[in-house]
């Protein structure tokens, strides 16, 4: 399997887990994997994105401009900052929900992120999805699981769910590992409804 998958969000929102965890369940199918993250100024808030490229035609961990093959997106402006990497008939998976910038406390701009979900929908394939609604009372602090099982879910991965939630059993804290297996599940539906 070649496959080039861009994964971005903002810092704090478990980005660079959910690409370890699609890289680590590439590799257990046996494929050559490299991956690279590229973090922000700051821990939370600043700009994450995680490359991963899988099998054979992958010599370096960056992907080129306009190779990635999906591009997962855990918050809409990171999305189209990243639209450069993605390529003709690529398809991207993005969080409808927006990160606030903290220039928005200075200035409010009123940013919610639809303009962004709207120029992605004109651009590419996509799916949106709201991690908010598929985590529930469980929160935030899931929305990467729930965001995977939706990119696991369109089947654009090339891997299945159950080599990913094999992976968020082996890599997650045991305290959390039936939270994440479940909002995981609730972005598989979101997937099969798309």
């Amino acid at each position: 399997m070649d496959m080039d998958i861009l994964v971005c969000g903002v810092g704090g929102q478990g980005t660079v887990l959910a690409s370890k965890l699609i890289a680590s369940a590439a590799m257990t199918l046996g494929n050559t994997v490299h991956s690279a993250e590229t973090i922000g100024m700051a821990q939370r808030g600043g700009s994450v994105t995680s490359h991963i490229r899988i099998g054979d035609r992958a010599y370096s961990p960056l992907i080129p401009l306009g190779s990635a093959d999906v591009i997962i997106a855990f918050e809409p402006a990171e999305a189209v900052r990243n639209l450069m990497y993605l390529k003709k008939d690529g398809f991207v998976i993005v969080n409808r929900i927006p990160v606030k910038p903290t220039t928005e406390s200075i200035h409010e701009s009123g940013y919610d992120g639809v303009e962004m979900v709207e120029y992605i929908k004109k651009k590419c394939g996509c799916l949106v999805v709201d991690a908010s609604e598929l985590c529930g009372e469980l929160g935030a602090k899931f929305y990467n699981s729930a965001i995977l099982g939706a990119a696991a879910g369109t089947g654009k991965l090339g891997i299945s769910p159950e080599a990913l939630i094999a992976e968020i059993e082996r890599r997650v804290p045991e305290r959390f590992v039936e939270a994440n297996k479940k909002v995981f599940s609730e972005g598989l539906k979101k997937a099969e409804n798309f």
